[in-house]
C-alpha cells in the first residue's frame, strides 16, 4: 500500500443514497484475471449507454476532478465484492465521504488501501453544493490529525486506530505482521526456549 499523507484535492460530487457494488461495477466484469484497468467499468452502467457512448452522467462531466468522491449515505451496499473497491481505487479516487458506508464494503475499503470518512449529513450535504457550484475548490484531508478542512472550515472524523496506523504507514495486514517480525520471534524464543 501507498502511505497516506495529507491530501488536498478537488471532489467528484456523487449525490445519490444506497448506491450499491452492482452498480459501482457491474457483475458482468466480475470474472477478471487481473485488475488493472478495472477503473474503466466503475459505474459502467450509468456512465456508458449500452453501445458503449457516454451519458451524462456526472462523472462523465470533465469539470468534476479529482481524488475524492463526495457521496449519498449507504454507500456500497448490497453484495460483498472486493471488485468495487478496485475499480473506485483504480479509477483514481484515494478517499470517499459519506455519511455512512455499508459494513463489508467498508471492510474491503480500509483492507485494500481506500480511505472511508463519515461525516455528520448536513457537513456531506455542505460539500456537496458547494462542490456543484464551485468544482475548482479543493478540499484538504489530514488523516494523522484526523480532519477534513473546506473552505476553511475543519471538521473532525474517527477512523480506528489500527487502520489509522496502516494507512500513515503504507501497511496492508501482511505488511503490518511483516513489520512486528522481530517482536514475534522475540516472544516466540523467550515462551518456548
Amino acid at each position: 500500500m501507498e502511505k497516506f499523507k495529507t491530501l488536498i484535492s478537488r471532489c467528484l460530487p456523487l449525490d445519490i443514497d444506497n448506491i450499491d457494488t452492482d452498480q459501482i461495477i457491474p457483475a458482468r466484469f466480475l470474472k477478471i484475471s487481473s485488475i488493472l484497468n478495472i477503473g474503466k467499468n466503475f459505474f459502467r452502467d450509468w456512465r456508458y449507454y449500452k453501445n458503449g457512448k457516454p451519458t451524462n452522467f456526472i462523472l462523465n462531466n470533465p469539470k468534476y476532478t479529482g481524488e475524492i468522491l463526495i457521496t449519498g449515505k449507504n454507500f456500497g451496499c448490497g453484495s460483498s465484492r472486493e471488485h468495487a473497491v478496485w475499480a473506485i481505487m483504480d479509477y483514481g479516487i484515494k478517499v470517499i465521504i459519506s455519511n455512512y458506508f455499508a459494513d463489508i464494503f467498508k471492510q474491503n475499503a480500509l483492507n485494500n488501501g481506500l480511505l472511508l470518512i463519515e461525516l455528520k449529513q448536513d457537513i456531506v450535504n455542505y460539500i456537496l453544493k458547494n462542490i456543484l457550484k464551485a468544482p475548482n475548490s479543493n478540499l484538504k484531508i489530514n488523516l494523522k490529525e484526523e480532519y477534513v478542512e473546506f473552505k476553511n472550515k475543519k471538521q473532525k472524523f474517527e477512523i480506528n486506530t489500527y487502520k489509522k496506523k496502516c494507512f500513515l504507514k503504507g501497511y496492508d495486514d501482511i505488511d503490518f505482521l511483516m513489520n512486528l517480525k522481530h517482536k514475534i520471534s522475540k516472544f516466540e524464543k523467550k515462551l518456548f526456549y
